[in-house]
C-alpha cells in the first residue's frame, strides 16, 4: 500500500511539474530544468511526465522526452514484473 501511495504521488508530481515548466515557457520565466525531470520520471513518476507531455503539448518535439520516458516506462514495467510477479 505504502508502494502504490509513492507511485501515485510521483505521478502526480510529475503532472504537475510538466504544467509547471510549460507555463513558465510560456511566461518566459525561469524553467524547471531538464534534469529535474528526468529524475523524477526515472525515479517512478515516468508517466506522469508522459501524461504532461500529452496534456500540455510539453516536450513533444524532443527526441529524448518523446522516445525516452517511454522507455523508462517500459523498463519500470519489466523490473516491476520481475519482481514482484
Amino acid at each position: 500500500m505504502i508502494i502504490l501511495t509513492i507511485f501515485i504521488a510521483l505521478n502526480l508530481y510529475g503532472l504537475i511539474i510538466m504544467y509547471l515548466d510549460k507555463r513558465k515557457a510560456r511566461l518566459q520565466q525561469w524553467r524547471i530544468s531538464e534534469g529535474h525531470l528526468w529524475i523524477v520520471a526515472l525515479i517512478g513518476g515516468a508517466i506522469g511526465i508522459l501524461l504532461g507531455m500529452r496534456l500540455f503539448r510539453h516536450k513533444t518535439k524532443h527526441a529524448t522526452f518523446k522516445y525516452g520516458v517511454p522507455a523508462i516506462i517500459a523498463l519500470q514495467a519489466i523490473l516491476y514484473f520481475y519482481w514482484y510477479v
